[in-house]
């Protein structure tokens, strides 16, 4: 998620995941895949950079060599829950 600033200073977090599109119109409008519209202070060349920033980070934490084990679960057998 990325933290931005509506147009009356009130800050939210947006899921990088919904949207579908920002434009600079010239306020920066921010489209999510289900057609919601927030209208931000910030530019869009800072919205995008905080997305990739956010993106990069979400990727290195994922590479960090650290190796989860699996294991299938039956749903009809397994004890544990």
């Amino acid at each position: 998620m990325i933290q931005l600033t509506r147009l009356n200073n009130d800050q939210f977090a947006l899921n990088t995941d919904l949207i579908e599109r920002v434009e600079a119109t010239p306020d920066t409008v921010l489209t999510l895949i289900d057609g919601t519209k927030y209208l931000v202070a910030e530019p869009m060349d800072e919205v995008i950079d905080r997305i990739v920033a956010f993106r990069a980070r979400v990727v290195a934490s994922a590479d960090d060599g650290t190796v989860v084990p699996l294991r299938l679960v039956n749903p009809d057998t397994d004890q544990d829950g």
